[in-house]
Formats: C-alpha cells, structure tokens, sequence
C-alpha cells in the first residue's frame, strides 16, 4: 500500500492574542496534534503549513499536490482552518475538484495554563537568539 502523504496546517496568529487565545498562536502544538493524528493513522505529514488568511489559490498550498507529493490537508480544526485560509469553503470545494482530501482532527485543544503561555511566549518572542523552545 502506497505511504499517504499529509501537509499539515495551522494559523500563523499574532502573538499579541497568547492571552485571548493561546491555541491559534501555538502553532507548534497544532502541529504536533496533527503529526499525531497521521501517525495514528499509518499516515506520514510530509509538509508543515504556517499561514494566515491565505486564498485558496495561492501556490503554496498547491504546489505539493501539483507535484504528486500530497494526498491529503489536515488541520486541528475548522477553527484553526479559518484563521489561516480565507474561506475554508472555498478551500474545501477546490480540494474536492483536485481529489486531494481536507481532514481536521478533531481533538478537543489543549487547556493552557499561564505556564504554559509562557513558554510559548519565549519560544516564539526569541526564536533567532537560539532558543530551542524546551
């Protein structure tokens, strides 16, 4: 059986909104929920997408799937697909035409505590000064 091939998207969300809400700027738990949820599944994610407001006919998202290399979008939910597309509808509709599954996964989001918006805070207010984010 041929390895499904996954791009995983999260939103790229200001880090002024930590406070307001944390998942959407964690984008390295959304990534991680949907790492796990393709190995779960026997799948390998193969791409990690960043993005904010992004139309559906940008070349980034597409590009993979062009080339042969994506068979499915996975994101942690239509919550963090609507941050980071412009119409998750629209995104939805040209994945169905190009036969290139959407998934989100569907698990409830991590409850933060402020030690954990703290850490995400240094991970992603030093990310060139070498910090590793542990």
């Amino acid at each position: 059986m041929a390895e499904i091939r996954v791009t995983a998207i999260a939103s790229l969300t200001p880090l002024e909104e930590l406070d307001k809400d944390p998942f959407l700027v964690d984008c390295r738990s959304q990534h991680a929920m949907c790492a796990l949820w393709a190995a779960d599944r026997g799948y390998v994610v193969t791409r990690e997408l960043l993005v904010y407001g992004l139309r559906t006919d940008h070349r980034s998202l597409w590009a993979d799937v062009d080339a042969g290399l994506v068979d499915l979008f996975v994101a942690p939910s239509r919550r963090v697909l609507e941050r980071a597309l412009v119409s998750v509808d629209d995104f939805s509709a040209e994945c169905a035409r190009r036969g290139v599954r959407l998934e989100t996964v569907g698990l409830d989001e991590p409850a933060y505590d402020a030690g954990m918006k703290a850490r995400v805070h240094r991970r992603l207010s030093m990310p060139t000064a070498g910090y590793d984010g542990s």
